[in-house]
């Protein structure tokens, strides 16, 4: 056994203990929340690893499989993310009027007929219609929920730790969504005779219907949305964690079981639903403490921004610059949430007293800074290729080749390639970034919204990306069309000079949140505290 392999296996080791002591950590921790929590966990998991497979390759999807270009992609990305932004608004109002398990299982159905749909129809047209609108109605729905119901389910003290929490079970179910990208991809590709990658999305024949790729991964996340229907059914509704002193002064927590709003049944009950939730929305908007909060957010869109282009601007950047088949799941999808699973709790262990609005300034310029890593040549790490880490990255992780001899083959065929070290060292500065600003500004949006109005709040704090998107979305079709575009017979094109201008734009415009954040700080600080 080589000096690599051994690395390799004393790391995977070392990851699967310290793993082991972060998941013991928090159930020692967070004994006082209710079995419900962690049944919400399980959901968690099991919706964000579908969510994971599906939303990085929908861009390559809509152009592979549904005929549309690179702008049309992004255009038809930007209707359906402002739906999504749109019925995020109100989704947090709906869970403090009708409670979290109803709404669950309004999310599952929606999630459901879209993924299918999604599954076996091609017509952009009708794809839309059936297709990506229940799919907005159903994933909108997920977040408030568990944001909504974290904080119900645990005490003031220990809320940090629950949201910290969160964050590391959705990224693990994120690496586990971002595995299968590859996998599937790797598994149904059609290659040459000597075996190299020269159409990722072949796909298979299953029952007469021919699935692509893409399709297959979809198919995945019908399976786990029925598991996910079934895992619902063991949560309670009104199941709260409340906090009382006694006349010592010594604070004890208990779980209660609150009675949610009842509105009548059928046409009646969502009528008295509607009205409900109406009022909660009419009243928020009317506070001045709530464009305050909205003021914030709408600050921190621009390293948020990175996030969307990772999603969809990236996975075609990938491809066309690194190759076909390349591990676009696994250098992004894999390593970002992996990383996150250890740095998160490190992170909210030793900063626990630190407030959130200093972490935000600090995590998003590391986050956005990091964007111009990714500038780099590819050739500047060139001196790493025949390193142990060298051998670990690209022959024990991603497997692009099978000995030392196969990987300098590979990056002599395809000198962009070596973009790949570019790359992987801008996610890793990234995540450490992420783990700081990212899980905060979870808790600080939970943390400024009035007390009884958190799911209102926590909704509407999607306002600023609703507007955002007309933009965002657009400029990653615009972007992958300008600087890494398809030749005239529809191939990856042999070079492309100006690859990097999509990061030196991306990176520009993420400067802008930590900038904003030190700047506006003495406002914010007169109107909120936690400031």
């Amino acid at each position: 056994m080589n000096a690599a392999s051994i690395l390799a296996v004393a790391l995977l080791v070392a990851g699967v203990v310290a793993a082991g002591v972060i998941v013991w950590k928090y159930v020692k921790d967070l004994h006082e929340s209710p079995r419900d929590m962690w049944i919400l966990f399980g959901y968690m998991v099991i919706q964000y690893i579908a969510y994971a497979a599906m939303n990085p390759v929908l861009t390559l999807w809509l152009s592979a499989d549904c005929g549309v270009s690179d702008i049309t992609a992004g255009n038809i990305i930007m209707i359906w993310s402002i739906l999504l932004s749109c019925i995020g608004m109100v989704a947090g109002a709906l869970v403090d009027t009708i409670g979290v398990r109803k709404v669950m299982f309004l999310s599952v159905i929606f999630l459901f007929l879209s993924r299918l749909a999604m599954t076996f129809i091609t017509n952009p047209v009708i794809v839309f219609i059936v297709g990506f609108i229940p799919f907005a109605l159903g994933f909108a729905l997920v977040s408030p929920v568990i944001s909504v119901s974290i904080k119900r389910y645990t005490t003031k003290e220990g809320a940090a730790l629950g949201f910290g929490l969160f964050y590391v079970i959705m990224n693990a179910a994120y690496a586990v969504g971002g595995w299968l990208i590859d996998f599937v991809r790797d598994r149904f590709a059609e290659r040459d005779a000597a075996g190299k990658i020269v159409n990722e999305n072949a796909g298979i024949d299953l029952a007469g219907i021919h699935l692509s790729s893409y399709q297959m991964l979809f198919l995945i996340a019908v399976g786990l949305t029925i598991v996910g229907a079934l895992v619902i059914m063991f949560i309670r509704d009104g199941i709260e964690v409340v906090e009382e002193t006694d006349e010592s002064g010594k604070t004890s927590s208990k779980i209660v079981k609150k009675p949610v709003e009842q509105h009548g049944s059928g046409l009646q009950a969502v009528k008295g639903a509607a009205v409900s939730m109406g009022k909660k929305i009419g009243g928020a908007v009317k506070e001045n403490y709530f464009w305050i909060f909205i003021g914030i957010l709408t600050i921190t869109l621009f390293v948020r921004f990175v996030f969307f282009h990772l999603h969809y601007t990236f996975p075609k950047y990938g491809i066309r610059v690194l190759g076909e088949g390349a591990k676009i799941g696994s250098i992004y999808g894999v390593l970002n949430p992996v990383l996150i699973i250890y740095l998160t709790p490190l992170v909210a262990a030793f900063t626990r007293k630190t407030k959130s609005y200093k972490m935000l300034v600090i995590g998003s310029l590391v986050s956005a800074a990091s964007c111009f890593i990714a500038v780099l040549p590819g050739t500047m790490f060139s001196f790493l290729n025949d390193s142990v880490l060298s051998e670990i990255i690209f022959i024990k992780w991603l497997g692009i080749a099978k000995d030392m001899n196969g990987l300098q083959e590979f990056f002599a065929q395809n000198p962009l390639s070596m973009q790949y070290w570019s790359l992987i060292f801008f996610f890793i500065i990234f995540t450490i970034g992420e783990s700081i600003w990212s899980p905060r500004l979870m808790q600080f949006t939970a943390e400024i919204a009035p007390k009884g109005k958190e799911g209102t709040y926590i909704s509407l704090s999607v306002l600023p990306f609703f507007f955002a998107k007309f933009f965002v979305a657009p400029l990653s079709g615009w972007l992958v069309s300008s600087y890494v575009p398809l030749d005239e017979a529809g191939k990856i094109a042999s070079s492309y000079p100006n690859h990097h201008m999509v990061w030196v734009i991306i990176g520009g415009m993420a400067l802008i949140t930590p900038i904003g954040l030190l700047v506006l700080r003495p406002f914010f600080k007169k109107h909120i505290k936690e400031a």
